[in-house]
């Protein structure tokens, strides 16, 4: 959003010293800043407040404060053009502009989100919020000009990740040095998640919104070599994962219930202001960040999961779904929350499972030493993934050249969860082309297109019809013997859930239930169940983890 005027400003006004110019001499005589015209000391001001790249426009203020005259026609509440290009040249605005919209975006909502974000880097810097030590001192300090609660802080730095092209991440690691904040916030013994305090008494770490974040931000920064190399106090890092990772009694993978297919009730929210309008946020779960750190460290060696911080991709469009996940909207279509043809292709990756008796008691209401102590053993397993899409033509379409009724793209109504919502009788049969699928006692067929990850990524933009329904299929194998998969995606939030037959007949059904983090470099991470308990009540689960074949 930096316009070409602002650039050609930078190469035309030379960086001001204003540290080296002494007030009197700006306010009295020939060379008062009030001969100045107003376009020429906002490019001065602007390049005052980008001086530096990282952290708050503190260059700045030496400015605001020569005279009462240049403070009222530069401050942010008078001038919040100015601010919205400060912010335009710290962070990173691709995103946020095709999200919400160059309306939304509007000058004073740009300056009211720089200065939200300025509060919230300073506090990582301060390490106001990482321990409770730190946030009763804070507290105490009436005078306080950085009051911003913890969920504030946590929620400013998630929406900077989902819209990190690099620059978010910069000022969030190298300014912020929230790398070492989160650190402290977990695994410090007066750690703000209190995770260590729970676990001390014998209790499990507590599931809120805050903690929820702070997952998702441990996950993003996450750098498997490098977490080592400090000295935990109390738990190492590997147990109070292994506690949430494991915990599926107490951590859902999904705010909505999983048993339900189309819910219906509305779900929890937390009211937040982002770019100076409130939105409505479902907080995003703690399972499946939980779940993809604790793997990821399990198996660092083969760098199954892969963690962002690994990653090359800068492009924000890589948690397009996240986003589309967390903020609620009035009607919500399948593709705002999953890719089409994004989990086409083979993947790899392990499932893990615990000592039955050990994970039996831990449902009987044992502390978490009982699952931490517990043997995780693990198996490998590949998968060969197929994606098919049922379609809604509009009239336009007719030409196409797919022979459809109006009632062929009729999605297939909720079925029974451990079947992954699949209606009890229905029938599918494969083909080339993709998919038939008839449902019990009835002579309605619906056709489903098979997709190929590259054409459905090369064509979303382009108009054509809408995906109502996603399938699907594959095959794979593990050290337990050769398996089919056949699925279906939830439309409300790309909740994924795969039931896995093994084709020997005598290992079991089982259900692998989880989302795809990431869209193009992501991993489709959750946890398996057992199909024999009732779906309402917790059953023998453990976690998994895929990743694209590279």
């Amino acid at each position: 959003m930096t316009s070409r005027a602002e650039a050609t400003a930078k190469e035309s006004f030379p960086k001001p010293r204003l540290v080296t110019v002494s007030p009197p001499v700006f306010m009295n005589g020939p060379h008062s800043l009030h001969t100045v015209p107003q376009e020429v000391l906002e490019h001065i001001a602007f390049f005052a407040g980008t001086d530096s790249l990282l952290g708050p426009p503190s260059s700045l203020v030496p400015l605001l404060l020569c005279n009462r005259k240049i403070h009222a026609s530069l401050s942010i509440e008078a001038n919040h053009h100015l601010y919205a290009q400060i912010f335009c040249s710290k962070f990173d605005t691709a995103a946020p502009l095709a999200r919400l919209g160059s309306v939304r975006l509007t000058s004073w909502a740009l300056a009211h989100e720089l200065r939200r974000r300025c509060v919230t880097l300073q506090r990582l810097r301060a390490r106001l919020d990482s321990t409770t030590q730190a946030r009763r001192a804070e507290d105490e300090d009436a005078e306080s000009t950085l009051k911003m609660s913890v969920y504030d802080v946590l929620f400013t730095a998630y929406i900077m990740m989902l819209e990190n092209e690099e620059m978010n991440k910069r000022q969030l690691v190298e300014y912020g040095r929230m790398k070492e904040w989160i650190r402290e916030f977990w695994f410090d013994s007066h750690g703000a998640s209190l995770a260590i305090y729970y676990i001390r008494i014998g209790q499990w770490p507590v599931n809120r919104p805050e903690t929820a974040l702070g997952m998702w931000m441990f996950w993003f920064l996450l750098n498997t070599g490098a977490l080592w190399r400090y000295d935990v106090l109390v738990e190492s890092p590997l147990n109070v994962l292994k506690a949430m990772a494991l915990g599926a009694h107490l951590y859902d993978l999904t705010t909505t219930p999983w048993v339900e297919f189309e819910p219906k009730a509305r779900r929890p929210f937390e009211d937040t202001i982002l770019y100076a309008k409130p939105m409505d946020m479902i907080p995003p779960p703690l399972a499946a960040p939980a779940i993809l750190s604790f793997l990821a460290l399990v198996n660092k060696r083969r760098s199954i999961p892969l963690p962002p911080s690994d990653s090359a991709t800068q492009s924000f469009h890589e948690w397009d779904s996240e986003w589309g996940r967390c903020f609620s909207k009035s009607k919500r279509d399948i593709t705002d929350c999953f890719e089409p043809g994004s989990i086409e292709g083979v993947w790899e990756g392990f499932f893990t499972y615990t000592e039955f008796t050990a994970y039996a008691a831990m449902l009987a209401g044992a502390s978490p030493t009982v699952i931490q102590k517990g043997v995780v053993g693990r198996h490998q397993q590949t998968w060969k993934l197929r994606e098919h899409h049922l379609l809604a033509f509009e009239h336009s379409d007719s030409d196409s050249g797919i022979d459809m009724d109006v009632d062929s793209v009729t999605p297939l109504r909720a079925g029974d969860p451990l079947r992954s919502y699949f209606p009890i009788g229905t029938q599918i049969r494969e083909h080339r082309e993709g998919l038939t699928v008839q449902g019990s006692g009835s002579s309605q067929v619906r056709r489903y297109v098979r997709a190929s990850a590259s054409d459905s990524r090369s064509n979303l933009d382009e108009p054509g019809p809408r995906v109502q329904d996603i399938i699907i299929t594959g095959e794979g194998h593990s050290a337990w013997g050769q398996f089919n998969l056949v699925g279906r995606i939830r439309p409300c939030d790309g909740f994924i859930s795969l039931s896995k037959d093994y084709v020997d007949g005598d290992r079991g059904k089982w259900l692998y239930r989880g989302y795809l983090i990431g869209n193009t470099n992501g991993n489709l991470a959750g946890r398996w169940r057992d199909t024999l308990s009732p779906a309402d009540v917790p059953g023998y689960e453990g976690c998994f983890v895929m990743s694209r074949r590279r």
